[in-house]
């Protein structure tokens, strides 16, 4: 079982970005296993602690994710 960092394990279950949710475990809005968690830097199991946001617990699937990347064609504008 590998530890990761609260806020990266937040952000990949799509609580919100990496720093937004660095905000939130300052805020004392994270609790891990039942304790509020204030401090940064905090590392979980995920697969073991039960991270909690506003009483919610956060579960991460580990989804593979899949990256489309599309190019506009040259005379396409932005204007509408």
């Amino acid at each position: 079982m590998e530890e990761v960092r609260l806020q990266k394990f937040l952000a990949s279950s799509g609580v919100a970005s990496r720093r937004k949710c660095e905000e939130l475990i300052l805020q004392g809005k994270i609790a891990v296993n039942g304790k509020i968690v204030t401090e940064l830097g905090t590392k979980i199991i995920p697969e073991k602690d039960v991270v909690t946001f506003e009483g919610k617990v956060i579960k991460n699937d580990d989804k593979d994710l899949v990256y489309i990347l599309l190019n506009k064609p040259i005379r396409v504008c932005n204007n509408g």
